[in-house]
């Protein structure tokens, strides 16, 4: 099959598209799919720059979130799943024409969905879902805010929030982004090149701050995402794009009550996604069949090109989610 490697770690240039590699055969519960689309993800950018190595037994090759067809199961998989169209959560394997996925990380695609929309969903969806409601205990009425507001991770989110009744303010960087999230459907966008995101929350919020904060920045904005906390707010970090460390002052912790906590997701263990994609398919995947909650989608870029789409990830000139078209036929 085709596939996108890297002989050593570096910028995007260093991803070539390999011929004769591989096809994976699918083990004990897993599924193996004829890829159609998949999804590129900030951390596929992290891996191919040698800071983010695949768990023990992932496959190498990038790739966190696919669609397609299954075309053979493993022992304990229903052979009745063959021919189906599905998208998955991956542990890696993606960028191929051919990726073996666990029979518990898959979704149906419904007919409300293009393939290469429903290759945008899985990694956004469950880390959102997991960090937001499950770690965040977001509930209907809260104030939400989020950085980042016009990713992948950022448009779910206001999706979500919004479907469930919270209010959402988002960070982006510039007035185009910030109109983009408010036409996703953020409440409020705050462009953070301009304006103290710190002080415009107070404003928003008549300075009564914000119940839940999804992180994507760490480094610096902890100490300010701290201020723009209410009395026993949730911090949750998902990435450390601003760096790694953060210096905090406690003091404000503990006369505000404040939880701090934060997850990676391709860590944890398949049994924990199966949890995870049950408990999304009861509570969120309707509103995705229903068409409340779509994708919003930036590019397509051919296999061949991955390249050009890590380029652009990386330049943050994106709006919504980039993905790569193995398939188009599927």
């Amino acid at each position: 099959m085709r596939a996108i490697g890297f002989a050593e770690a570096g910028g995007p240039d260093v991803l070539t598209l390999e011929e004769g590699v591989a096809v994976p055969q699918p083990g004990a519960d897993e599924m193996l799919l004829k890829m159609a689309y998949a999804g590129v993800n900030r951390p596929d950018c992290i891996q191919r720059q040698g800071l983010y190595p695949p768990p023990p037994g992932a496959s190498p090759i990038l790739g966190l979130e696919a669609s397609g067809e299954i075309v053979a199961v493993g022992e304990g998989v229903d052979a009745g799943w063959v021919g189906k169209q599905v998208c998955a959560l991956t542990p890696g394997g993606g960028y191929a024409e051919y990726c073996c996925v666990p029979q518990g990380h898959v979704l149906p695609v419904p007919e409300a969905l293009t393939m290469a929309e429903a290759a945008a969903l899985p990694e956004t969806l469950f880390t959102v879902w997991h960090n937001v409601f499950q770690r965040g205990m977001a509930r209907d009425g809260e104030t939400l805010l989020v950085h980042g507001g016009t990713s992948g991770i950022g448009t779910m989110a206001i999706m979500l929030a919004k479907a469930f009744g919270l209010t959402t303010i988002v960070t982006a960087g510039s007035e185009e982004k910030c109109d983009a999230a408010r036409r996703v459907g953020a409440d409020h966008a705050i462009d953070y090149k301009t304006t103290d995101f710190v002080e415009a929350v107070g404003l928003i919020t008549g300075g009564d701050g914000v119940d839940l904060v999804l992180d994507m920045v760490s480094g610096d904005y902890v100490a300010r995402n701290l201020q723009c906390l209410k009395p026993c707010g949730r911090h949750v970090t998902i990435a450390v794009l601003g760096g790694m460390k953060a210096q905090i002052n406690m003091a404000l912790v503990m006369s505000k009550r404040l939880t701090l906590t934060g997850s990676t997701l391709r860590p944890r263990s398949d049994a924990f996604k199966t949890a995870l994609r049950d408990e999304i398919s009861r509570e969120a995947w309707p509103l995705v069949e229903d068409g409340t909650i779509r994708p919003v989608m930036d590019r397509i870029f051919e296999l061949g090109d991955a390249a050009k789409a890590h380029a652009r990830m990386e330049n943050g000139d994106h709006i919504g989610k980039i993905v790569l078209a193995i398939d188009e036929t599927l």
